[in-house]
């Protein structure tokens, strides 16, 4: 019987590099998204995740590596990549100037379908988007979640393969995420492989099958939501402490324990990396007891992808304990 074997990655990346002047923004990057997946790529600003993003849609050029999207390499057959993509940014591209079945028509023209396909192509796309009521419409009239709606299905018009989300919710209030985010879940459930940039670390959690963190111009972490967040430890021991001071005294005590602040940069409270036994917490407070200081108030809760961000971005690089492949930041 033959072996089975995963089918190929539908976006790869090796060794990337980027620097723009004497500043490197990719140092190296590795990276392999699954046909039919949510990958999402999280960063501090300026951690390269658009740089990725703008050389994977062949906008720009590496200066090393090598990257295959849809079986097509950036640099060697960059109109076989454009093929298989569609790409959505931060900003909405359509013109408000059009309705937004204009706005489809046209793109289906750019992208080689005559009168009739265009037209019913971009009917296709506004029923899917909810888009149908407001087919008539300027599209400098929508409302932001509408445009963003209306831009998303814009990048869909070819039917591609691949798509990149850099940052789509950025701006966008509560329902209209919501929204975007079910039609995200939709459109992965139909096989079409999504790269997304985000912010929004909810997002994330809510969305990717799989999460790469960037730092240092590398990826400095990478696995599922869950595997990531058991990385920062089973749960989070939370101490709130009468004053800054205090709180100092304790991050001392308990540096060698993983201490640090949490992601809500609250400035009396401490987090510490916890098995989640008994044992572990008392170890933690009998510490704090010897060196005469002592919380006000003592939590337990499970780590969020906050949690992660944050240590893997603070400066230096934080690397808790685990048994997560990450490389050195």
């Amino acid at each position: 019987m033959a072996a089975h074997s995963d089918p190929p990655a539908a976006i790869r990346v090796d060794g990337l590099r980027k620097a723009f002047g004497r500043r490197r923004v990719l140092d190296g990057v590795d990276l392999a998204v699954a046909p039919g997946t949510v990958h999402a790529l999280l960063g501090a600003n300026g951690a390269g995740k658009t740089t990725l993003v703008r050389i994977l849609a062949t906008l720009l050029r590496p200066d090393a590596g090598a990257a295959v999207v849809g079986g097509h390499d950036v640099v060697r057959d960059p109109q076989g990549v454009r093929r298989a993509i569609g790409v959505t940014g931060q900003h909405t591209s359509v013109d408000e100037l059009l309705t937004g079945a204009e706005n489809l028509r046209m793109m289906a023209r750019l992208a080689g379908f005559d009168r009739r396909a265009a037209r019913a192509r971009a009917d296709e796309l506004l029923a899917t988007f909810g888009l149908e009521d407001a087919a008539g419409r300027r599209a400098g009239t929508y409302s932001g979640g509408m445009r963003r709606r209306l831009d998303l299905a814009a990048s869909l018009v070819a039917g591609p393969r691949i798509l990149y989300l850099d940052e789509p919710t950025t701006g966008l209030d509560a329902r209209s995420r919501l929204g975007l985010w079910q039609l995200v879940a939709e459109l992965r459930d139909r096989g079409t492989t999504i790269l997304l940039t985000t912010q929004i670390l909810d997002e994330a959690d809510r969305l990717a099958d799989r999460v790469a963190v960037l730092g240092g111009g590398r990826v400095v972490a990478e696995g599922t939501p869950d595997e990531l967040k058991r990385w920062v430890g089973a749960e989070l021991l939370e101490l709130a402490f009468a004053s800054a001071a205090d709180r100092a005294a304790a991050a001392e005590a308990l540096a060698v324990a993983g201490a640090r602040p949490p992601a809500t940069a609250e400035p009396r409270v401490l987090q510490v990396p916890t098995d989640g036994s008994g044992d572990h917490v008392r170890h933690v407070l009998d510490r704090l007891a010897a060196h005469g200081v002592h919380a006000e108030h003592v939590t337990t809760r499970r780590p969020s992808l906050d949690d992660v961000f944050l240590v893997l971005t603070e400066p230096g690089g934080g690397r808790p304990a685990g048994d997560l492949a990450v490389a050195a930041p």
